[in-house]
């Protein structure tokens, strides 16, 4: 009886309790899972092995040509892949033409294919690629050496294409054939376009891109108002003929509803142009010192839907309270403002509180002209305020105490380099609003930030900016000793000297455009 008992526990012991999950539940638990904790749980047992082939529908591979004599073996194990990543380092020599055209044999179902440092793959080895890959939906290629005729090729034979980002693609130099939409006219509804030597080449895709929904162009060469005057006119056309025609004012010819524009060639000129573009609800502005209030101004009488607006002034003082008044009085859907160099003041800022009643994420940055009056005002009329970062501005511990009491929906606060902030402030705050979550750096260096707009985010390098330094010591010195603070600062002390931390303001909304983040 006891052999029988014991016969039966070493069964129970060794018994496969997941041989009872049925295939399909084992795949979507892996779905769940990520890319290493996949790779490990493939090496269980072979029908685990088996499920995760069948089921994984992403796959990221170094690309370098030493793989070629296994990618039979790698994409008859991954023979469900719609989105495939090829990278290669500097240093290494990539797939060539038929390694990539073996790829799009093996992969009918591909949709999504990313190009990162692939040199050896020509426009041949892309063409013949496309004429195989008819259901691709999204391309995204950076540091290659394949240029328009490549490009082409793929909005020729691409129907379905939504959406196509090109990075430093060395093919596309001055000379370059014109790129046009081809087959994906309709289709196309984002591009983006960065740090190209002749982005001119893609004056015809962006312009006949009928259903384009989000353009963003960063730091390419050349004049780019012709180009957004092309688009305004587009769209008013697009207007006037459907008004003409008593069509549904529903259609599509108005579509562009985000348009990105950093380090570039534009003006007023352009601003002006793209206000045309009546639908916009997502505007940067960054680093374009041509622009001014007069093209802000522009946009903002014109494009009444806007909720997303980030400026990035370079310090040049072209854009700041009338621009910033003007998007007040219009623009009533505002949620998200970013002001980076820009020496606004309570005027414009006022104006945005009162006006603005949706705004829930605030960032001021490398300001001179933003103080505790600015914040005072903000603190009392921002009821809607979920997120606000200040950075390199001249606010001292009265800012702080009005936050305190003012921003009834705020959730988080970010305090970089404002030196006239004490960390007994911030200790203060903590008390009075417990649930609010700062974040704070307790000390400061001598020296300052350039901050900039990027990508849905703020970043900042090192560089001396000695202007707000200088306006945060002569304006707040004698201020910041006021008030409840000040009790504070008797009792705990004042810190001699205090340290810069570096940090990063990232993305302010969940939904943010995931395609650009892989860039």
């Amino acid at each position: 009886m006891g052999s029988s008992d014991g016969f039966s526990d070493e069964i129970l012991a060794n018994r496969d309790y997941t041989a009872e999950i049925p295939d399909e539940c084992l795949a979507y638990v892996f779905q769940f899972l990520g890319p290493g904790d996949r790779n490990r749980c493939s090496l269980v047992c072979k029908r685990w092995l088996c499920v995760d082939g069948w089921s994984r529908h992403r796959l990221s591979l170094d690309a370098q040509s030493e793989i070629e004599a296994s990618l039979p073996s790698i994409f008859m194990r991954f023979d469900s892949v719609t989105k495939l990543t090829l990278r290669c380092s500097r240093r290494s020599i990539s797939l060539n033409d038929g390694a990539l055209v073996a790829i799009s044999v093996r992969c009918q179902n591909l949709t999504r294919l990313k190009l990162r440092g692939c040199r050896e793959i020509s426009d041949e080895g892309m063409s013949t690629f496309a004429k195989n890959s008819k259901n691709l939906s999204k391309l995204s290629c950076g540091s290659c050496t394949f240029g328009a005729k490549a490009l082409n090729a793929v909005l020729d034979y691409c129907s379905n294409l939504e959406e196509l980002s090109v990075k430093r693609l060395r093919g596309i130099h001055d000379g370059a054939e014109a790129i046009g939409p081809g087959a994906a006219a309709s289709s196309l509804k984002t591009i983006c376009l960065k740090e190209l030597v002749n982005g001119q080449s893609f004056e015809p895709l962006v312009v006949g891109a009928k259903n384009l929904k989000a353009l963003k162009i960063i730091h390419c060469l050349g004049d780019w108002d012709r180009v957004l005057q092309l688009i305004g006119n587009r769209n008013r056309n697009g207007k006037e003929n459907l008004h003409l025609n008593n069509y549904n004012s529903n259609g599509n010819n108005d579509a562009l509803m985000e348009i990105h524009l950093e380090r570039l060639q534009v003006s007023d000129i352009g601003l002006s142009a793209i206000s045309k573009c009546t639908k916009i609800e997502n505007l940067h502005i960054v680093k374009t010192p041509d622009c001014s209030n007069y093209g802000l101004v522009s946009v903002a009488e014109n494009c009444k839907l806007l909720k997303k607006l980030h400026v990035d002034g370079w310090r040049t003082n072209r854009i700041g309270d009338e621009g910033l008044v003007a998007v007040a009085k219009h623009c009533p859907n505002l949620e998200e403002l970013v002001l980076v160099g820009v020496n606004a003041t309570h005027l414009s800022l006022g104006a945005i509180a009162s006006n603005c009643s949706k705004l829930e994420r605030l960032a001021l940055c490398g300001s001179g002209s933003i103080g505790n009056t600015e914040i005072a005002c903000i603190a009392a009329k921002c009821m809607a305020l979920k997120k606000l970062c200040i950075k390199g501005c001249p606010i001292s511990d009265i800012a702080i105490e009005a936050l305190g009491s003012g921003c009834p929906s705020l959730v988080k606060i970010k305090l970089r380099k404002c030196r006239g902030v004490s960390c007994e402030a911030g200790e203060w705050l903590r008390e009075q609003r417990g649930s609010l979550v700062i974040n704070m750096d307790a000390c400061e260096v001598d020296g300052g930030f350039e901050a900039s707009v990027s990508n849905g985010g703020i970043h900042e390098v090192g560089v001396d900016y000695p202007q707000v330094v200088s306006q945060v010591t002569d304006r707040d010195a004698s201020t910041s000793s006021n008030g409840r603070l000040a009790l504070l600062r008797s009792k705990f002390g004042l810190f001699a000297s205090r340290n810069f931390v570096a940090c990063t303001f990232r993305r302010w909304s969940n939904n943010e455009d995931s395609f650009n983040g892989n860039l």
